[in-house]
């Protein structure tokens, strides 16, 4: 029996190449950075983030601090009511599939598309699989068909609900998004997923069984025994608030926004708005499947997913190169020699029509920051990965510095509270500058918040002219 087992292994350590050296795995891909069209290259590097002795009274909430930051990809401006509805309309699409897939129809009829069904009635088994190269026939005169699609919109009278252009008549509380993300900081129970203990909790590596298995033998109890209880599941309604125009502010005329601020084609390239910052995560979500759907099919590309900003990632990039300046285009002030403001916000004693807008305007109005961001102070403020701590500058990390916590619906309030970088336009120059820091809800969708994504960039010398020359697109 040992003589067939040492046959064996020198068998096998023949077809090893490397003449008995330590050489490695050969055969592996050759990794090519896909730039993502749209986003900027921030390089890493090392910077001092927040105001410190220059705002006393803030000296705690964010306090100067030496960080160093990896680096990564992010937008050249805010995510846009066009790009925004891109997403709702592939979340709208895809439910029509499922409709059409669930209805009960002639087998021959070549517009549905029949979903595996499960053991019990009107079950379905996941997950459900489309088939985007079967187009939807929105102008079927088919009356089965219509009806199915007839849910999707909240008028169902006449072929005008399916006019692309009249969002507003889709029945937004069919457009739910579900995704699964994986919590790598939070130990979930894996028999009830809505119920989250400590990070790291139930350390099981005193157990003579488990403490040396490698990598299992430090973690929870439940990942040891072959469970998932970092996977979570999400099921979030993407459509913006369209009324938070007339929430936001008390006895003001907005109506004319509430109508047509998402929908109407003149704003299309403003930023979106009305977006929570769960709304704003699945936006990344669904991004990254879009993104890695067409990546999975070629051989020189990788996935690599779009997420929210860390709020250090957020005030590095809103510096550029300047790192002791209180504005992304540097100096103490918010004109130019010529008089001109230099970004959307509420300028003077509250002339909000002196810079150029009542509100929000276009993206990319105003000149872009060293780094080619644009609206990096002013416009809207937008969401960052983090929950709001006015402490978390003193215990966080100094590498990639993040404070995460991922909020259920039955947490109190202040656990809540995320993270909002750059001002809007609304607000006073005060909160325009690259340190300062603010927070809203997670589940509040605000007229001068939306956000921008980002994604790390995993390749070996940052700004390769090979690299960044042969993979635009």
């Amino acid at each position: 029996m040992l003589a067939s087992v040492v046959l064996t292994l020198v068998a096998t350590s023949c077809k090893n190449a490397g003449n008995g050296q330590l050489v490695g795995v050969q055969d592996r891909p050759e990794y090519v950075e896909v730039i993502p069209f749209g986003m900027k290259n921030i390089p890493l590097g090392h910077t001092i983030i927040g105001g410190g002795m220059a705002d006393a009274a803030y000296s705690q909430t964010y306090a100067a601090k030496n960080v160093t930051v990896q680096a990564f990809w992010m937008d050249e401006t805010e995510i846009t009511n066009n790009e925004y509805r891109q997403f709702v309309m592939w979340v709208r699409d895809s439910i029509a599939h499922v409709l059409l897939g669930e209805a009960e129809v002639e087998e021959d009829n070549q517009h549905f598309k029949k979903y595996r069904k499960g053991e019990n009635e009107g079950e379905v088994i996941e997950p459900r699989l489309i088939n985007w190269n079967t187009p939807i026939d929105w102008d079927s005169r088919d009356e089965e068909y219509q009806a199915v699609l007839a849910q999707l919109y909240s008028s169902p009278a006449g072929n005008e609900r399916f006019y692309h252009y009249k969002a507003k008549d889709l029945n937004v509380k069919m457009l739910n998004f579900e995704y699964w993300w994986v919590d790598r900081r939070a130990y979930r129970d894996p028999e009830d997923p809505e119920v989250m203990g400590a990070a790291y909790k139930e350390f099981d590596n005193a157990d003579p069984q488990t403490k040396d298995m490698g990598m299992f033998s430090n973690r929870p109890t439940a990942y040891n025994q072959g469970k998932k209880p970092f996977l979570r599941r999400e099921v979030i309604n993407i459509y913006p608030d369209t009324l938070c125009w007339i929430h936001d502010f008390t006895y003001s005329f907005n109506e004319p926004l509430t109508e047509n601020y998402f929908s109407h084609p003149q704003y299309d390239y403003y930023p979106v708005v009305g977006v929570s910052w769960k709304q704003a995560r699945a936006f990344c979500a669904w991004r990254t499947q879009i993104r890695n759907s067409y990546i999975g099919s070629h051989d020189w590309a990788f996935e690599n997913e779009f997420r929210l900003p860390n709020e250090v990632e957020w005030e590095w990039a809103a510096r550029g190169y300047r790192e002791n300046s209180p504005y992304p285009w540097g100096g103490p002030y918010t004109q130019n020699s010529n008089g001109c403001f230099l970004g959307n916000f509420k300028p003077q004693r509250g002339n909000y029509a002196a810079d150029g807008g009542v509100q929000t305007i276009v993206v990319a109005h105003y000149h872009a920051n060293d780094w080619g961001l644009y609206d990096m102070a002013g416009n809207v403020s937008e969401w960052c990965e983090d929950a709001y701590s006015e402490s978390a500058y003193n215990f966080a990390h100094d590498l990639n510095m993040q404070y995460t916590y991922y909020a259920k619906d039955n947490d109190a309030p202040v656990l809540k509270r995320k993270v909002v970088r750059g001002g809007s336009w609304k607000d006073i120059s005060y909160y325009m500058q690259t340190a300062v820091r603010n927070y809203c809800y997670q589940d509040t969708g605000k007229s001068y918040i939306g956000f921008r994504c980002v994604q790390t960039y995993l390749g070996r010398n940052f700004g390769d002219s090979k690299t960044a020359s042969s993979n635009v697109y």
